[in-house]
């Protein structure tokens, strides 16, 4: 359940969430698929190589999702910011790649 201080009152979309949806879809059915595997008894590298497309899958929608709320959220928060002063936010933008 989200917690109050993580629900917003209006709705907050952005271009690249369509794209992510339609990732977490596909790793939705490849994760049913390795299900099916761990119960058809297929074998350990097989699942453990699909259970790594799964996680990567995830991870990229997770950055994706990151790196767009860096792009617009932050920005928007902070109104507009010159060139020479956006190292800051590319840094924080570039450590997100680590989460």
């Amino acid at each position: 359940m989200e917690s109050e201080a993580h629900v917003h009152p209006h709705t907050h979309t952005h271009e690249s969430h369509p794209n992510i949806v339609k990732r977490l879809k596909r790793a939705e059915g490849h994760l049913r698929s390795v299900i099916d595997m761990l119960e058809s008894g297929r074998s350990c590298l097989d699942i453990a190589q699909q259970l790594h497309a799964v996680e990567r899958a995830i991870l990229q929608a997770k950055r994706t999702l990151i790196h767009d709320h860096l792009d617009h959220c932050l920005q928007d928060a902070i109104g507009p910011v010159a060139p020479g002063d956006r190292a800051a936010i590319d840094e924080f933008r570039e450590i997100a790649r680590y989460l």
